[in-house]
């Protein structure tokens, strides 16, 4: 068998290329079985080597498949002999006797040939469905997308693959997913990308070809109930609710559409944005039922300001920006962690000294773990003199939590600091909603595009000491006139009402 392949080899190696070819197929064939087998042990476990596998050697292989036929053809050129008068001078008689399906040397070129077109085929496809796993994804670039792959295992679609999104179906996003891929590899290699990294606004994939396989925006949704309960930085850290009645439904034939509203097709809108941040608009179309548009323009804005003819129709990640790679807001995270029980409540001023160690950006993470550590520390032993030994255990947990909260959001590596990537669902100071729902987005005679609260929720309590302050009984006229909200209570609670009938 071993002198039979022997045979071969020596068969094809001509000349210096064929030659070079021949050990550059072999070796590059050998080695990719080899990763192969530890990848499927998993004893391979390191992304990044592993694509250099399969790019590598698949390609390797290929190249000296190329410098073997090379050598061939420049062998007749030179000497201008058919390929049976070259094969006597390296092979035996026998070798090349003809037979009844050619000879031993023409039938182990043929399945040779089918070996190699398998290998290569089958590599391919192993590349493909490699670079289509999470893990890959987030771990091949592990300095660039270390955060996007810490911050994705904590969201809601954690078990949503990232070609779901990033892809999407079909040949073609699979092409421009590849080339796009291939230019990535290009900028990691010469440290030339950005940091931090862009949005991909232009390769995500439209929400209709990714969100809606999931989700089904024109289901009847009704009402839902949030509230929120944020943390006052007073020393007993005292609890105030924001609740709110958020209007979900797309359908304006009730009187009562809601938020999907802006992605029913009947309401098609249009936008055209200053930059790919998508932050000041410039202008609004609005789809009108005679299949006209009505445009609202930023007055604040110069006409044909960069951007201008760009534009793009509203769909679910307009307002969903960060629905999987949510970096948190520091107050949040630090609301969150009390209300769950991870950060106990009853520390004296805990939301002021939580935020106040994870809010300045650290030159390094190990810096970062210990600055918070000293710095809650260092308060509560003076804060509670004594009785700090009573409450260690609470400390160190404190601590664990806000370190957690600060590694998985902050990466000086990648220079991502607090709310580099800014959510845009709700509104924020002037982003989400009030991007496009503020008196200056104004039509031809002037009106502006509404930005009542009420359009899209209603508002049952707002940093409020009761989670539903707003549905309670209003006070008697007398005590309504000492209660600076008492207006606003009264105009809530009727508009919640009115919005149930």
């Amino acid at each position: 068998m071993f002198q039979k392949i022997s045979n071969f080899l020596r068969g094809i190696s001509v000349n210096k290329y064929s030659g070079t070819g021949t050990v550059i197929a072999m070796v590059s064939f050998a080695i990719y079985l080899l990763f192969e087998l530890l990848q499927i042990t998993g004893l391979l476990k390191n992304a990044f080597i592993a694509l250099i596998a399969y790019l590598a050697f698949p390609t390797l292989f290929f190249i000296g498949i190329i410098l073997i036929i090379s050598g061939w053809i420049i062998l007749r050129k030179v000497q201008g002999k058919i390929s049976d008068k070259i094969l006597n001078r390296h092979l035996s008689a026998s070798e090349i006797a003809p037979g009844i399906f050619g000879s031993k040397f023409s039938r182990t070129l043929f399945l040779a040939g089918i070996i190699s077109i398998i290998f290569f085929v089958t590599a391919t496809l192993r590349m493909l469905t490699y670079m289509d796993r999470t893990y890959f994804c987030g771990n091949a670039c592990h300095t660039i997308m270390n955060p996007e792959w810490e911050v994705y295992q904590n969201s809601p679609h954690a078990r949503v693959k990232c070609v779901d999104c990033h892809v999407g179906y079909g040949l073609q996003p699979l092409i421009e997913s590849k080339i796009n891929g291939m230019r990535q590899m290009i900028l990691a290699t010469f440290d030339a990308y950005s940091q931090p990294i862009p949005t991909p606004v232009h390769q995500l994939r439209p929400a209709r070809e990714t969100c809606e396989k999931c989700h089904w925006p024109s289901k009847f949704y009704g009402t839902k109930i949030k509230k929120k309960v944020h943390f006052k930085t007073d020393s007993v850290s005292t609890p105030v609710y924001t609740t709110l009645a958020i209007k979900i439904d797309e359908h304006s034939g009730t009187g009562k559409a809601g938020i999907h509203w802006h992605i029913a097709p009947e309401n098609e809108i249009r936008y055209a944005s200053v930059d790919d941040k998508r932050q000041d608009m410039i202008w609004v179309d609005v789809l009108q039922k005679d299949g006209s548009y009505k445009r609202f323009r930023n007055r604040r804005l110069p006409r044909h300001s960069p951007g201008e003819t760009d534009s793009r129709i509203l769909d679910c990640v307009d307002c969903h920006n960060r629905a999987t790679h949510i970096y948190q807001d520091p107050q949040l995270a630090v609301d969150d962690a009390i209300q769950s029980g991870e950060i106990p409540s009853d520390l004296p001023y805990i939301k002021r000294e939580a935020v106040a160690a994870i809010l300045p950006i650290y030159p390094d993470k190990e810096m970062a773990l210990n600055g918070i550590s000293s710095h809650i520390q260092n308060f509560y032993r003076k804060e509670l003199g004594s009785s700090v030994t009573a409450r260690l255990e609470d400390l160190e947990n404190t601590v664990k939590t806000l370190q957690e909260i600060y590694r998985v959001n902050i990466h000086p590596q990648m220079k991502i600091e607090w709310y580099s990537y800014p959510s845009l669902i709700g509104h924020k100071g002037d982003s989400g909603c009030f991007r496009c729902h503020n008196q200056n987005m104004t039509d031809s005679t002037g009106n502006h595009i509404s930005y009542d609260c009420t359009l899209c929720h209603s508002i049952l309590a707002n940093e409020e000491d009761d989670p539903f302050k707003y549905l309670k009984p209003l006070k008697s006229s007398d005590e309504g006139l000492k209660d600076k909200n008492h207006k606003m209570h009264q105009y809530l609670q009727e508009e919640f009402l009115e919005n149930l009938k």
